[in-house]
């Protein structure tokens, strides 16, 4: 879950291409889902781009009548042409609800069960990583009481010994900022019901992840972070967390008919909608997440409504609050400043919960979620008290159908109602030397590197390049089409899209760019030059290998009709099968790495650890084929090999004897790369726990 586009609970996020394929191996469940909107429209690659420009329009009344009429006119015919069976959607200003809307099925039915339509006042659906903001609310209330200091090291408040990598201590600020310097952790987060989750405990202190940055300094998703948070609450409160949260915040602010329960009663399962990954497919499971803070919450369009309007201030139906406006004026301020994130401070950041963005001019604070099959977004304006959520019930038909609907309905209802206002920026006279500067690979912050998941990290590299006039693209940010977006220097080191508002800041180290921030709990940085060798290494030595085992059997062939016996030197041969033995352990490895892979890309259960260790013995077996093949290779340079069939053992013909050592060395340059990317990736790293 995380807020970008297409975010399951410790899976990466999506780009919004318009293709379920995948850049490298995970890019595409890299960078997308709990941010908000990864991409929009932009420009087509081949247009000259002058400098961003400004759209003026009237904003249309944001009353009952014009926002339903336009919800009607929007999502029923965006919902059957992405393939999505059902949606909720809540639109609140000024302290009321102005309108809720139910989309679609909640239950697509069979042969013998009708289908059942959403209920907007009862249907309950997943919200994600939505959840996190309800975790951040109940932090901000123990700030507010005094018990706790966002400032404080969170090791003062624990039970347990949190542990470490660097002296700078981790705050509450850094949990809820995702700059607490966590590795990604992807096992344990999703399981089917009837599973129940881990106690938050055992979440938070069983294998916890490592840390690999400096708190304060680089955000990076984190569902530990906010598992962590909640785990902190507990403790002051001496209440489990969502017992707490129930009482002070789901039912403080409205949120009636909300749950944490995993899985759910039988009462509550009657006014759940099912998932699907597209309309016709068969039903999802219903998800169990841990930390369950970080993603469990089912909820009504009108629980949602609710909340926003509690964020923006408003008492609920009861007359509590959440926050008093001082609080809630903190905890939607920005959280960091330069002295913490350098000029990525600059671009998107985040506040204590929330992704701050800026569209049209106007502040707002959001969060998405995603699970298997449920796909939500907040949004609220802060300065204009006002406040859209949007939750379906299905993927869709292609990858990014959801982030489509989302980004459609969010934007849309920014420009239908808060339109822009304000001048375009100019373009900065550094925008070439800059942009050269920006280009290049780059490595995600959100990534693992302890486990044997650094590999898929590592092929999820993503390209910047610059154009002569001093235009950036990014290859994670894509328009709909799959275009990436062109962006243009606005602010030293800070790039906007060219007829869009998504911005990016550089951190740079004199003129040498150490981070790019382009989401808020997001960061791009530079990948070390051994990790993007990577992918060219591995092709190169998967496809030599591949030549080499074809070759094998054509040999066999061709000494077979020529009738020339196998050498007669036992060294040799035994070296030859040992050569042998590895590339057939590493095709044997090839579909144990197969199933561990679909598991990290897709929402399938986590694979066995018998079937990880499996094929990292199997790998570490085809690495060390780098051994034979390397003595075959040098005993052929110095001649030693002899030409099978031949008793006297004088040396082969030039020509065979330069076939025979560019193929030894071929041969053993492909297993020393082999050996090369498995240690790099981190394949044989002991640890399953990722």
């Amino acid at each position: 879950m995380n807020d970008s586009r297409r975010e399951t609970p410790g899976r990466p996020a999506r780009t919004a291409t318009r293709s379920r394929g995948r850049t490298p191996v995970v890019l595409a469940a890299l960078i997308a889902i709990v941010c908000g909107p990864l991409a929009v429209a932009g420009t087509a690659a081949g247009t000259e781009p002058s400098k961003p420009t400004t759209t003026r329009t009237v904003a249309a009344s944001l009353s009952p009548e014009d926002t339903t009429a336009w919800l009607d006119g929007l999502l029923p015919a965006a919902l059957e042409r992405e393939g999505i069976t059902g949606a909720i959607v809540s639109v609140v200003s000024g302290g009321e609800i102005v309108t809720e809307r139910g989309y679609g099925l909640a239950t697509a039915g069979t042969a013998t069960v009708e289908p059942v339509a959403v209920d907007v006042d009862r249907t309950l659906f997943r919200i994600g990583s939505v959840s996190k903001l309800m975790t951040a609310t109940a932090v901000m209330q123990q700030v507010e009481a005094g018990v706790l200091d966002l400032d404080e090291p969170v090791q003062s408040y624990l039970d347990v010994t949190l542990p470490v990598a660097f002296e700078t201590p981790i705050t509450l600020r850094h949990l809820l900022t995702h700059t607490a310097g966590f590795e990604d952790q992807l096992a344990g987060l999703i399981a089917s019901a009837p599973a129940e989750p881990k106690p938050l405990r055992d979440t938070v202190t069983i294998d916890p992840p490592e840390q690999i940055f400096e708190p304060g300094t680089t955000p990076s998703y984190s569902n530990y972070s906010n598992g962590l948070a909640a785990y902190v609450v507990e403790c002051v409160t001496g209440t489990p967390f969502e017992q707490y949260a129930t009482e002070h915040v789901l039912e403080a602010s409205g949120m009636t008919d909300a749950t944490y329960e995993q899985p759910l009663s039988p009462e509550r399962r009657r006014d759940m909608s099912a998932g699907y990954r597209f309309a016709g497919s068969p039903e999802v499971p219903f998800e169990v997440v841990s930390p369950a803070p970080a993603g469990a919450i089912s909820a009504t369009a009108g629980d949602l409504a609710n909340f926003m309007n509690a964020q923006l201030g408003h008492p609920s139906a009861d007359g509590r609050t959440l926050l008093t406006p001082e609080s809630l004026e903190r905890m939607h301020a920005p959280a960091l400043d330069e002295e913490h994130l350098g000029n990525l401070a600059n671009g998107p950041r985040m506040t204590l919960g929330f992704f701050e963005r800026d569209r049209n001019g106007h502040r707002i604070l959001s969060h998405a979620g995603d699970l298997t099959a449920f796909h939500a977004q907040l949004e609220i304006y802060p300065d204009d008290d006002a406040g859209i959520f949007i939750s379906l019930n299905s993927t869709g038909v292609n990858g990014d159908s959801s982030t489509a609907i989302r980004d459609a309905v969010t934007t849309g209802f920014a420009d239908r109602y808060f339109p822009e206002e304000r001048s375009a920026p100019r373009v900065e006279e550094t925008a070439a030397a800059h942009a050269a500067a920006l280009a290049g690979t780059y490595q995600l912050s959100r990534r693992g590197e302890s486990t044997f998941v650094r590999l898929f990290y590592v092929l999820s590299s993503v390209e910047v390049a610059a154009e002569q006039d001093g235009v950036v693209t990014i290859s994670a940010i894509t328009d709909s089409a799959g275009t990436p977006l062109r962006f243009v220097e606005v602010e030293p080191w800070v790039w906007q899209e060219i007829d869009g508002q998504r911005r990016v800041a550089a951190s740079t180290d004199g003129d040498t760019v150490t981070a790019v921030g382009f989401d808020p709990a997001f960061t791009m940085q530079p990948m070390p030059t051994e990790r993007a060798l990577v992918p060219t290494i591995a092709a190169g030595s998967l496809l030599i290998l591949v030549i080499t085992l074809l070759a094998w059997p054509l040999g066999a062939l061709r000494r077979a009709e020529t009738s020339r016996p196998v050498s007669s030197d036992r060294r040799d041969r035994a070296l030859s099968w040992w050569t042998r033995g590895s590339v057939l352990a590493l095709i044997a490895a090839a579909p144990f790495w197969s199933v561990v892979a679909q598991a990290l890309i897709s929402d399938g259960p986590a694979p066995s650890p018998v079937v990880i260790r499996i094929a990292q013995i199997l790998t570490a077996l085809a690495v060390l084929g780098c051994v034979p093949s390397v003595w075959r290779a040098v005993r052929a340079a110095r001649g030693t090999e002899t030409e099978p069939g031949t008793s006297d053992g004088r040396p082969r013909r030039r020509v065979a004897t330069a076939v025979r050592v560019t193929g030894g060395v071929l041969t053993a340059l492909a297993f020393v790369g082999l050996g090369f990317v498995a240690v790099v990736g981190g394949l044989l790293l002991p640890d399953l726990s990722y």
